[in-house]
Parts: structure tokens; sequence; C-alpha cells
């Protein structure tokens, strides 16, 4: 992928492109093509202390200089208020990825610098060539914080610096690790100096502090020469060694997707394998892990599955693994039967699923019985209800001052959707005898009981939640799971009226709103301070990884006709030009409900993602006649 000077050099434009890399330890680089920050998570090392949680952003930025015919030429970017400075982005002739790749000019001097993200280790290189013999100055800017916060000038902060052979090291705060600076040659020259109110524009935009200041203990000098590269290693480890990867590029939508999905690998302390749910705020969720693996197709999906059934507690699987090693978080009703469709969808291409049965059975058995939260089967018509008024169990989460903006306690249709899935699945897995018929029985039962307490006739399609005032006939996406999951719930006629409810009301360009224009409580736009961003999360802003069940839904619905399958199909090529728009090679969270569907949230999520890549080879399989 590459970006042409024009882009470039458009600083309204090329700031709000970004570019993000990963490492498979939750660690990160991400920024813009200006070069200029315009989040607090951005970063050129924003480092995993205890993966795949705790990140810290240490190494902000590298802002260059070059020297070439006696004048010297800034190529750093930055947002400061009231004005942008320096402006390197005028230099800015070219930027590209996989491996992030900046090309100068400068004085008549090429420069391009080229970041690598150390795979499975704490630390970058940034490589410098040029066109001709030049002198550049790279200075770093470090934060050391969290990466949720922002830092200030402080008289804390260590400048101390040592020297050892080619090693410089600063280590400003003793609760966290040392940065090490080596370089091919360069002679570092001492002169630490704050930098003060760097804006990052787009916390501005959150309605977040949006301010720092950024240390920098000097710069290390380089005496470019055309024949040779030069580099620069920044890490929280001693460098033993490093090689580049060569670019390879990649053609077309599912390609490029299958590129992204590499992005959310990570590992947590210990080695275990897991997802990233998003770039650059998310960890590891086990909701959105467990609705990500179908799509990602990871060689390690088994070993992330048996990771979390390693914490499972009274049936639960953790929805959340807290930043700071503290206790899992049991706070769902959905995670742990997306597990059911994670095994599901890994037997089917042809995996061993074969571990999960015991674990399937005494999940099947805490839900019948009670669990958390008051996750219950009602055993007055065998339906799956969850909750009360002060919590929020179901994928709509959000809380404003402790309260459930969307409340769905009750009985949810798309949990239940799942649980008569898993019901099925156990069925299956169970070997042939009277437990087995048991399973059978016990799902042919729900569905009559679904069917009768789900149809809403008046609207023609479900009913979202029946919870203890009644149900609640809210137009929302959840319904579509009744008939995207392996197992339906709905017969043909009833599938065709959802499907074709939801595609009038809800379907956009970019995926489903999760609630209809007209609605009570519909928010058209994502926007402002953190309170009304959560009060509009669920309440009418696409989600992108609904696009997947829909399109399902649509093939079970419509069956594998061409002209079902071509609609289908337009609408996840739709997504081709998004991959850059925002963070170049991935797709974000979420977009506005209100056109133009302006995109917002996490820049680069996982099932957003993986539900376009599942959402493909469901096509693929259906015009094939798999």
């Amino acid at each position: 992928m590459r970006i042409d000077r024009e882009v470039c050099q458009d600083y309204a434009r090329s700031s709000r492109l970004e570019w993000l890399r990963t490492n498979r330890t939750g660690a990160f680089a991400m920024g813009t093509v200006a070069g200029a920050n315009t989040r607090r998570y951005h970063g050129l090392l924003v480092a995993k202390l205890d993966p795949p949680a705790d990140r810290c952003v240490l190494l902000s930025k590298l802002d260059e200089e070059v020297s070439a015919g006696g004048v010297v030429h800034e190529l750093g970017t930055n947002q400061f208020p009231g004005l942008v400075h320096p402006q390197g982005y005028r230099h800015l002739r070219e930027f590209s990825l996989p491996n992030p790749a900046w090309v100068y000019e400068a004085g008549g001097t090429r420069i391009q610098k080229r970041l690598l993200l150390v795979e499975g280790r704490q630390a970058v290189v940034m490589e410098y060539r040029a066109s001709r013999a030049c002198r550049l100055l790279v200075r770093p800017l470090l934060a050391f914080r969290d990466y949720h916060s922002l830092a200030r000038a402080n008289p804390a902060f260590s400048t101390a610096i040592s020297e050892k052979g080619k090693t410089i090291q600063m280590r400003p705060y003793p609760n966290l690790p040392p940065i090490l600076f080596e370089s091919s040659g360069a002679v570092f020259q001492a002169g630490g100096v704050w930098h003060y109110n760097f804006e990052y524009l787009a916390e501005l935009d959150r309605g977040l502090d949006f301010r720092e200041d950024l240390y920098s203990p000097g710069a290390f000098v380089f005496n470019l020469r055309p024949d040779k590269p030069a580099w620069l290693e920044a890490g929280v480890t001693l460098p033993k060694g490093w090689r580049f990867t060569k670019n390879v590029r990649v053609y077309g939508l599912a390609a490029r997707l299958k590129a992204a999905a590499g992005q959310f690998q990570a590992r947590r302390f210990g080695g275990t394998p897991t997802v990233i749910a998003g770039f650059p705020w998310f960890t590891d969720w086990g909701r959105d892990t467990m609705i990500a693996l179908p799509g990602l197709r990871l060689t390690e999906t088994r070993e992330i599955l048996k990771g979390f059934l390693r914490h499972l507690h009274q049936g639960l699987i953790p929805n959340r693994f807290t930043e700071r090693g503290g206790a899992p978080e049991y706070n769902t009703v959905d995670a742990t039967l997306w597990m059911f469709q994670a095994v599901w969808a890994y037997e089917q291409r042809g995996g061993d699923g074969s571990f999960f049965y015991p674990a399937a059975r005494e999940i099947v058995e805490w839900h019948r019985r009670g669990t958390l939260h008051g996750i219950r089967v009602d055993p007055a018509d065998g339906l799956l209800e969850a909750g009360d008024e002060t919590t929020n169990l179901t994928w709509m989460d959000a809380r404003v001052d402790g309260i459930p903006v969307t409340p769905r306690a009750g009985k949810a249709v798309e949990v239940n959707a799942l649980w008569y899935n898993a019901l099925r699945m156990l069925a299956k897995w169970t070997p042939a005898g009277e437990a087995s018929r048991v399973w059978w029985r016990t799902a042919k039962q729900l569905k009559i009981r679904f069917g009768e307490k789900f149809w809403n006739p008046g609207r023609n399609c479900l009913y979202d939640v029946i919870g203890p005032s009644g149900p609640d006939a809210s137009l929302r996406p959840n319904q579509l799971f009744a008939v995207s999951l392996p197992f339906p719930l709905l017969e043909r006629d009833r599938a065709r009226a959802v499907v074709e409810t939801v595609q009038r009301n809800l379907l956009t360009p970019f995926g489903l709103r999760t609630l209809a224009p007209g609605e009570p409580g519909y928010q058209g736009r994502y926007q402002g301070g953190p309170a009304e961003r959560d009060r509009a999360y669920h309440q009418g802003t696409v989600w992108p990884w609904l696009l997947c069940p829909f399109v399902k839904a649509h093939v079970q619905a419509f069956g594998r006709m061409k002209k079902s399958i071509k609609f289908c199909r337009r609408l996840v090529e739709r997504f081709e030009p998004e991959l850059e728009r925002g963070c170049l090679g991935s797709i974000g969270e979420l977009y506005d409900g209100d056109p133009p569907h302006r995109p917002c949230g996490a820049p680069a999520q996982a099932w957003s993602v993986a539900a376009l890549l599942e959402a493909n080879r469901a096509l693929a399989d259906a015009a094939s006649g798999r």
C-alpha cells in the first residue's frame, strides 16, 4: 500500500491516516502518515510489560533533521497549540506499508526511514537510507507512562544517562524498565530538554485531556552514505540482534484482511496465546476473542481456547483480564456461549475439538441450575435469563455513572439463540445414548418456546428482550443471530421477515446500526466526552462486525441464489476502500449511525476484520454449494 505525495503533503488528510504494527506480544507501534501523533496511544514503542496488557508508551516519536548543502531541513511534524511545528510533512513524498516507510526529499536529498517492530521483543528499529551523503540528526522524545495516561514535565523524571559501549541507557522512573538505544555508528550528543504541550487532536474530539510534555535526552547524529543504511534501535532489553523482513505485497480484499488479522495475535505472560480485541486501547476480551476466532482462523486457535478454559469459573469464562494482574472479570452472559461457536467453527475446518466436551457439559449444567449474575434457565419456559436493572451482561454493555445505557436484563434474543446452539452442539458432541437425547429434547422444547415468546407480530420480527416488565420491541440487530447461527431458530418465512426488517432499518454501507432511527433513545453521532460516547455506543452507532451475521442470515433466509450472494458480496467489498481510510490496512470499531457514517472508536478492531473475513468465506462457500 502506498500513499502518494499529494495526500502526504495534505496535513488534514495525512494526519488522519493511521498505521499500526504489532509484534505478537501485545506491544505495538502506531502513528500517522504525517508523522504527528494525534492520540495518546500513538508511539513508536508502546511496550508490553506484562503480556498482553499493562502497556506503556516509552518512545513517543523520533524527530529528524537532515543537513544537506549547508542547509538544515526538519522532517518531524508536531501539533502544538495554534500551530504545526515543524512541518516535515511538506518534505514527505511517499508513505508505504506493510512495514511503515516514509520517503522525504529535502535539499535535493531523498531520505527513507522504515520502521520495524521486533517480533517477540519489546523493541523497535528505525532504518535510514539517503540518496547522497548527508548528516542526519535523530532526536528521541520519551513519554514513559501508562498508555491510557498523558505525561507532564515533573521533577521525579530522572534525566540521568549512562553509556556502556555503544548502548545509551535511561531509566526515568524506578518502577519502569530502562530504555536502551543502540545504533549503527551514530554519535550521541547529550542535551536533555523538555518539549511542552504536544496536542493530540483525536483525544480532543473524544472529550479527553489532549496535551502532553515529552522529554528528549539528546540526539543521535549519523553521517549517511548512499551505499550504507543506518539504524537506531530502542528497547527495554539489551539488543541481541535483529533482521529486517522483506516487504510482502498482498492483493485483494481477503489477502489484505488476512494480513490485518495477524496484527491481533499476542501472548500473555507465560506464553499463552491470545487475541487483542483492538488497538490501541483494548486488551484481550473473552467475548471479542470468541466472536473473532472463526474469522481470524489463527493457527493457535486451540491453544487460545484452552487458555480461556483454564480460567473457567462456575460455567463462565472471563470477559476481561485486568491490566495489573488482578482477578479476571466474569461479567458476561454470552462470552462463554460464543466459545461454543468458536469451537464449532474450529472443528468445521478440520480441528480436533474433543478437548472442549467435558467443559461444554460443565458449562451447560451450570447454566441450567444457575450461576453468577442470575444467569439461569427459567424452568417455566426453558429460556436463558440473566441480570437485573444494575447489570449489563450482553455485548451492549455501556454504562454511564454505573447505570446501563442499554438495559437488557432478562431473556435477550441473541443469548437464547446462542443457548439453543450450545444445546444442539452439545447433543452432537455427546456420545450416542440417553444423555445425547436429553440435549436434543431440551433444544427442541426451547425452539418451540422461543417462537412463542419472541415473535412480534406487530412488527413482523423478533423482540429484543423479554424483560421483567414484558417484551422490548426496540428494533435492534441482535435478532439476526436467531437466523445466522449454525442451528437457526426460525422457519423460512419468519427468517426472511427478520432479515428484511433489519435490512430496511439498520443496514448501512459499513455494518448495522445498533438501534433503528426513530426509535426512542436513538443516537446518530458517536462523539463528545466519554459519557456522551457511551450513551451512543449501542444506541444507533454502526458496528462492522454485525455485517457477518447479516450476510449469513441473508443467505440462510433467501437461499444460495445468485442475486442474494451478489448483493451480500457488494456489502463486503465496500470495505476495501476503508483499508486506506483510517488505520491503514485495518478496519475500525465503529461508524456513526447517521450519514456520512464517520469512522470512530478504536482504529483497528479484531472482530471487525474477522467478520469481513468470515463473511467473505461464507459467500464463497454459498457460491460453490458447500
